[in-house]
């Protein structure tokens, strides 16, 4: 799939995601352990018929050498996009950190880091998109 393609799947991708993250909130409002918010999340991307991996390996390379430290990725979802659950006060520069340390290792496009410690979803929604050229 080419570059172009694959952007455009990965953001049809997402607002599916977001739709599903924003139902589970709404359902389940803010206050309750981030493993609560994963296994509703994903019982509702299975209601959707949205493929997708669960605490997903992620190997650290080192020196192009594929490590496995035991990192995992919450949900990888259509092989495309990276999905960190949070539930915390707010989203820090580690958590970003994280999010694109995650891209860079996997050679995913895109994450969505989903904060629902919030009152409203839509302010827990935080976008990274991988640079190709760094």
């Amino acid at each position: 799939m080419d570059s172009y393609r694959h952007d455009e799947f990965a953001n049809a991708l997402s607002h599916k995601i977001i739709g599903a993250a924003i139902e589970v909130h709404k359902e389940l409002g803010p206050g309750l352990l981030e493993s609560a918010y994963q296994a509703c999340l994903a019982r509702e991307l299975q209601l959707r018929d949205i493929i997708f991996r669960e605490q997903a390996p992620l190997p650290v390379v080192y020196k192009d050498l594929k490590l496995d430290c035991g990192y995992r990725m919450d949900f990888v979802v259509g092989d495309s996009v990276i999905l960190e659950i949070k539930s915390i006060d707010a989203v820090t520069d580690v958590n970003e950190a994280q999010c694109l340390t995650y891209l860079r290792f996997s050679g995913k496009h895109l994450c969505l880091l989903l904060n629902f410690n919030t009152l409203l979803m839509k302010d827990g929604i935080h976008r990274y998109v991988r640079d190709f050229n760094d």
